[in-house]
Order: structure tokens, then C-alpha cells, then sequence
């Protein structure tokens, strides 16, 4: 099979591109950083690079919390604009499968349990409950304490910040487009993605980054809140994977089909940097009870989904995936 890789010289589309090699895949990359005029929202370049191409798998994207709302008409012109023009490429050159990059942000805050009303869902946290150091969401309607689980795929959506709604309307594109066309597209919805070639400390990296580059350093990890907050941290090999699973399945036509993509154990953000810095030989980590407004408490899901119906499975433990990631260098960009 051709597969036209967006963003195939980054960090997770880098090792998508050689996970689809390994299994004997052409593979066309698509990157400006390869070709400033690799632009995905240009669309004569996008036309070009789908001559020949049997599926997309489309991980371009402008990543991360952002640094404030007036980071919005960026990351709207590189997800959903350059989501709509290769889209409507596909649409005209009859590419007719698709593997998009998602994320587990499109959720808004995890899955809840009230011993009282059973689950519900928290709304966004007040700034005067973090600025005290209340971080747990309590139960909307009376007040309780709340149990975290997992989240399905068919939880209700309720994205939390500008990254989170482009994430949100890439999907939303994928599936017109499929209804359109009869094409076939598979979201994999990424939970905390890490390993090597992570870009380093920049103001859209994820937290695994910022760690380490804070290591490399010499300088203590800087864990915010009081580091409790359950995230899902999956090696991007294992991410590669699942693209290459979902690109070699057979999928619906006329849908989207949302996967979420995570290793099935989570951690709190406290316990993979106390992991890293020990991978790393230290310092140790400092709980510094700061937030990031637009930040959830805890997200965590079931991939059950995935392991079922694509055959997918995780199979790099979270020890030796910060051992490794301990030990591996970080992009520059």
C-alpha cells in the first residue's frame, strides 16, 4: 500500500513512517520540515503528494495547550484548515482511506463516579478552587467527592481548550468527509504520548518533554498541582502501531470510527517524573501546586476498542519506556 505520512518527519509521524516500512508499505512524507512547500494547507502541494496514494494517515498538526487564546488562529489554520484542504485533495483525487491523528483532549475532563448519583460529569474547575489547591472536581450536583475511571469512546465530547476544539473538528471534518465520499476514516485518539525524538521544552510540548528537558538541564522536574492527576503515558512505538493497524484494517465506509489509543494503565503526572528522574540519575521532582488554566484533572481511557477490533496491543512497559526516554536524545524544533 502508497501512504501519504502528514507530518512524517515529527515526533509521532517519524516513527509511524518506519513502522510502515517495516511492514513493507510505500510511504510518501508529507513535512515542511522536510519542504517549507510541504504546506498540508496548500493545496496544489497536497494534490501533488496524493498521486499514487492508496491512504492517508494525516499526523500534521500544530500541537499542545498553547500559550493563550490568541494562540486560536494558528492552531485553527494548521489543524482544521489544513485538515479541510487535504480533505477536499482526497475527495477530488478518489484517496478513499484515512487514519487521523487524534487525542484523548476531546473528552474535556475523564469519567466520574458519584457514590451518591453514579456517573456524572464536572464541569470546568474555578479559578478560586485552584488558586486554594482544590483540584479534585467535585459531583456537580451535590458536592462529593468523585471516583475517576475510564472513558469510552462513546463518552459525550466537551473539549476544554483552543488545541482540544481543533482536535474536536478535525474529527468532526473526517466524518463529512466520509459521509460524502464513502471513505473510510479511523481516529486514533491519543492519550500522553512519549518517547524519543519528543520535541523538546517549548511552550506546545507535552509534560513527558518538559520533564526532560528540565532533567537534561540538571534542573528538578517542576510537577504542577500536587501532581495527583491521572494521565495515560503510551511510547509512541506503540503509537506507530496502532496507525499501522488501523491503515491495514478493514474500515466502514461511509464513517468515523474513534479509537482511543493508550497503554491501559494509568499513572499520575507525580509518578512518571519520580520514573524519569530516576531513569535519569535525578534531580528529584518539585510539586509546585501551580496550574495551567484549560488543564484537566484526570483523563484516562479504555482502548479496549482497539485491542478488540484491530488486534492491537501495547508492548512497551512504562519502567522501560522511561528508561529509554531517560536516555534519548530530544528534537530541537
Amino acid at each position: 500500500m502508497r501512504v501519504l505520512v502528514t507530518g512524517g518527519a515529527g515526533f509521532i509521524g517519524s516513527h509511524v513512517v518506519e513502522a510502515l516500512r517495516a511492514r513493507g508499505h510505500d510511504v510518501v512524507v508529507h513535512d515542511v520540515r522536510d519542504d517549507p512547500a510541504a504546506d498540508v494547507r496548500d493545496p496544489d502541494a497536497v494534490r501533488r503528494a496524493l498521486s499514487g496514494v492508496d491512504a492517508v494517515c494525516h499526523q500534521a498538526a500544530k500541537v499542545g495547550l498553547g500559550t493563550g487564546f490568541g494562540d486560536a488562529p494558528e492552531y485553527v489554520s494548521h489543524n482544521d484548515l489544513g485538515t479541510a484542504v487535504l480533505l477536499a485533495a482526497m475527495a477530488e483525487t478518489g484517496v478513499g482511506r484515512l487514519v487521523l491523528a487524534g487525542s484523548m483532549v476531546v473528552y474535556g475532563e475523564g469519567r466520574y463516579v458519584c457514590s451518591v448519583h453514579g456517573v456524572v460529569r464536572p464541569g470546568p474547575r474555578a479559578v478560586a478552587d485552584l488558586d486554594a489547591g482544590r483540584f479534585e472536581p467535585v459531583c456537580p450536583r451535590c458536592g462529593a467527592e468523585l471516583e475517576p475511571g475510564l472513558v469510552g469512546e462513546d463518552a459525550p465530547v466537551d473539549p476544554r481548550n483552543v488545541y482540544a476544539t481543533t482536535k474536536l473538528a478535525q474529527e468532526h471534518l473526517a466524518a463529512a468527509w466520509a459521509r460524502c465520499t464513502g471513505g473510510a476514516a479511523v481516529s486514533l485518539r491519543y492519550h500522553n504520548v512519549y518517547g524519543p525524538r519528543m520535541p523538546r521544552d517549548t511552550p506546545y510540548a507535552g509534560v513527558a518533554s518538559f520533564f526532560r528537558s528540565a532533567l537534561a538541564r540538571g534542573e528538578a522536574p517542576r510537577v504542577f498541582e500536587d501532581g495527583r492527576q491521572r494521565r495515560d503515558f503510551v511510547h509512541v512505538r506503540d503509537v506507530a502501531a496502532a496507525n499501522v493497524a488501523a491503515l491495514e484494517a478493514e474500515s466502514a465506509p461511509g464513517t468515523l470510527t474513534p479509537y482511543n489509543t493508550g497503554s491501559g494503565t494509568p499513572h499520575t503526572v507525580a509518578e512518571m517524573a519520580r520514573a524519569l528522574a530516576t531513569a535519569y540519575g535525578g534531580p528529584e521532582p518539585v510539586v509546585t501546586g501551580e496550574y495551567r488554566l484549560g488543564d484537566v484533572r484526570h483523563i484516562t481511557a479504555d482502548s479496549a476498542r482497539l485491542r478488540t477490533e484491530l488486534g492491537w496491543k501495547p508492548e512497551v512497559g512504562f519502567e522501560e519506556g522511561m528508561r529509554e526516554f531517560a536516555a534519548a536524545g530530544l528534537r530541537g524544533d
